[in-house]
């Protein structure tokens, strides 16, 4: 027998991104451009993205969006319900993200991560910045269409 090189067997992750609606705009985060900060499995460097991350073992989606949001802008979500779900792939890596959306939470969005999202902004859905965070992208796609999964 040869020598078998192992191939690792490759995972689906989990990930949700969180709509936060103040009035008509919507919070969005830009990365750091740095792959090695943005921490983007997905390779988001220098992209617009929701608030979010991964779905840690044990945790329901509402607390890990909860606790993700908090993480990454201080502020504390006191509704926050599922609007969709997507299949986020590309060459390095694959992901089901949970859209979530929520309009009622307490604060102002502050940089708590600054190595990985450098700024928050308050964006109007129809002057959204770009480049977009694809997975953000697409949550924002279902919510305008109101549609749980869209095929692709």
């Amino acid at each position: 027998m040869g020598n078998n090189m192992s191939i690792e067997k490759k995972k689906v992750g989990v990930g949700f991104g969180v709509m936060l609606f103040k009035g008509e705009k919507i919070l969005l985060g830009r990365r750091h451009v740095d792959p090695d900060k943005a921490d983007s499995e997905l390779h988001g460097e220098g992209t617009w993205t929701m608030p979010g991350g991964k779905l840690e073992f044990g945790e329901s989606f509402e607390d890990g969006a909860k606790r993700e949001v908090y993480e990454e802008t201080g502020l504390q979500l006191d509704e926050i319900k599922i609007i969709c779900v997507n299949n986020d792939k590309n060459e390095y890596a694959h992901f089901v993200t949970i859209g979530l959306f929520s309009d009622k939470f307490n604060g102002e969005p502050k940089v708590m991560e600054p190595d990985e999202i450098v700024e928050w902004q308050w964006f109007s859905l129809d002057n959204l910045p770009t480049p977009l965070y694809f997975p953000s992208a697409k949550v924002i796609e279902n919510y305008r269409k109101k549609l749980f999964y869209i095929s692709q």
